[in-house]
């Protein structure tokens, strides 16, 4: 069984144990936090509390998560955009609104129920609920997305990832316009202590750099290609805000005065890697989905 512990901090304390535990992970439920509270899996100064529990300052939360239950994930028909395939790898184009993985209460419709109905093979490394998963993006991310058949490719593809020699390359269309031409974005990313379910620069940070450059600049907005050499969650979209030039579109991190979007304009359009068996590099592009392009369409013709 895993343990995390936390210490209530002056802005969580008055609020609900069960929401502040489940602020601590996107992927955990009230539900389910409820249902650790009530079988004792979570103990507040060392003595088991009930949902309701009001947290106060200073209080020393431990949740010993318990081995999650087999889930039935099923495999789901879908029309996938497969870029590349053979007995190790497959690559694919995620559209935007699709979710990678199934989570605890989203059992279906993820990116994971339909390889899983595509091929019967999946690297099991990450269990369950992501076989195959190497790297994964954001639900309003769309673009390209390397997937292990087996446990060999799937150590030797996070491997490359841990190398930091897999090349993956984004296009995303931001507020402002960004003077100059090249950029480097060197700045460790965190939880946001705050809001739990987002991430900040901040010092306690991963290690995180993101390299960017100016494709197109339009009235009030700039086209830019983002190459991530460390892959955190979120990352472009924190390392964007936190330059003065959020992401269009981004509910999360971007202004409430956006363009209309669903979520962020943002698109995973190159991704290139090593062959975790023959050793040759591989690169792929996925062109830019059809919302994104009549939305730089409008933006060229409203300069």
């Amino acid at each position: 069984m895993e343990k995390m512990e936390h210490n209530i901090l002056e802005e969580e304390a008055g609020a609900r144990i069960d929401k502040v535990i489940a602020g601590l992970n996107e992927e955990w439920s009230r539900t389910q936090v409820q249902d650790w509270v009530k079988e004792g899996h979570v103990t507040v100064n060392g003595r088991s509390v009930k949902p309701n529990y009001k947290c106060q300052s200073g209080d020393q939360l431990v949740i010993t998560m318990p081995e999650p239950e087999p889930l039935d994930v099923e495999p789901e028909e879908m029309n996938l955009d497969i870029y590349y395939e053979d007995s190790d790898v497959l690559v694919v184009n995620k559209p935007r609104g699709m979710v990678v993985h199934p989570a605890p209460g989203h059992l279906s419709g993820t990116l994971v129920n339909g390889l899983m109905a595509h091929c019967k093979d999946l690297s099991g490394i990450n269990g369950v609920m992501r076989p195959g998963i190497v790297h994964r993006i954001d639900k309003d991310t769309s673009g390209l997305l390397m997937v292990a058949k087996n446990d060999l490719a799937h150590e030797k593809l996070v491997q490359q990832l841990v190398d930091k020699s897999v090349t993956r390359k984004y296009k995303a269309i931001v507020h402002g316009v960004i003077p100059h031409d090249y950029g480097t974005i060197e700045a460790p990313i965190g939880r946001d202590q705050k809001d739990r379910q987002s991430m900040t620069v901040a010092d306690s940070g991963k290690h995180a750099v993101t390299h960017f450059q100016v494709i197109e600049r339009f009235k009030d907005f700039t086209l830019v290609e983002c190459v991530l050499e460390t892959g955190r969650t979120h990352q472009i979209r924190v390392h964007m805000k936190y330059i003065g030039f959020p992401l269009a579109g981004d509910p999360k991190y971007g202004p409430k005065k956006t363009l209309n979007l669903n979520g962020q304009a943002l698109h995973a359009a190159i991704l290139g890697f090593v062959h975790p068996r023959t050793e040759e590099y591989l690169e792929f592009e996925a062109p830019l989905p059809e919302e994104f392009t009549q939305l730089l369409k409008y933006l060229s013709e409203s300069n």
